[in-house]
């Protein structure tokens, strides 16, 4: 496989708004509320993003939507929090929905936030009547390795060594390359830099092995809810890996950006915003 887009699938695993609610502790994000609606849509970022990746799109749907916008714990200068585990923030992104009686939701999710939208679609189907994955697949790591399993023992204390021990300059300059990989607008590389540069070390270290070993295939058949899957364009060269990492996705709908990499927000806007905005808005 072409080094770059192999380099690219794993960097991808790697405030705006003034908060309006206060979440407690036990959450392991920040909530920012923009907006009001008797229907509600909660935006999860990607791998080490802020809620602001957000912002534009959010700007669509609060005249008609209450948004949610979280940040994760830990990343993008929000305050880091254990156990720091993609299960546990799939359990506590349903809690919040279950305790603030959140109805008529809509998940939109980037990255790693689209793995989470998945995650619980799958698991908590009763709460979710619609979701959008923004170019996320199932099992990430098996596009390069078609034979990659989870690790049921995995130990991430090798990799969060590694991060911890890294100078700033070199994490500044590791993130800085994978830039140009990530995003094709020029003019955002500094902001999505910056939230890396903000994000917890081990949270980082510690959620960049998770989700690398996260593979959620075999759940997509509980996924009930009816799904749009926004993929970027350089991905069409991989549609038939693609489609058989979905295959079990029942209520899925695939579109391929015209232009752009793993940003679709910033790189493709117009075909973005007006694929989302039709399938929200769809009764």
């Amino acid at each position: 496989m072409n080094i770059k887009i192999s380099i690219a699938l794993i960097m991808c695993l790697i405030n705006f708004y003034t908060p309006s609610l206060d979440t407690p502790t036990s959450y392991p994000f920040t909530v920012q509320i923009s907006g009001q609606g008797d229907k509600s849509i909660i935006f999860i970022p990607g791998f080490a993003s802020s809620g602001e990746v957000w912002k534009d799109t959010v700007k669509q749907f609060e005249s008609n939507f209450t948004c949610h916008i979280l940040t994760m714990a830990g990343f993008a200068g929000a305050a880091p929090q254990s156990p720091i585990t993609f299960e546990h923030w799939k359990s506590q992104i349903a809690n919040y929905i279950k305790n603030e009686n959140i109805e008529g939701l809509i998940l939109v999710g980037h990255s790693m936030g689209g793995g989470l939208a998945m995650a619980i679609a799958a698991d908590y189907p009763e709460l979710i009547e619609k979701i959008v994955i923004v170019d996320a697949l199932p099992a990430l790591m098996a596009l390069t390795n078609p034979e990659f399993k989870s690790n049921n023992n995995l130990d991430c204390s090798e990799q969060v060594k590694h991060f911890q021990e890294m100078s700033n300059q070199q994490f500044y300059e590791m993130q800085k390359s994978s830039m140009p990989i990530l995003m094709a607008n020029v003019e955002m590389h500094d902001t999505v830099l910056g939230w890396s540069m903000a994000s917890d070390r081990e949270t980082f270290a510690k959620m960049y092995c998770d989700f690398s070993n996260t593979d959620l295939r075999s759940r997509l058949n509980r996924i009930e809810c009816p799904t749009l899957v926004l993929l970027e364009s350089y991905f069409v060269n991989f549609k038939p890996a693609i489609e058989e990492q979905y295959k079990e996705l029942k209520t899925g709908q695939f579109r391929y950006a015209n232009k752009g990499l793993h940003f679709i927000m910033y790189d493709d806007v117009d075909w973005y915003l007006n694929e989302l905005n039709q399938f929200i808005t769809a009764y």
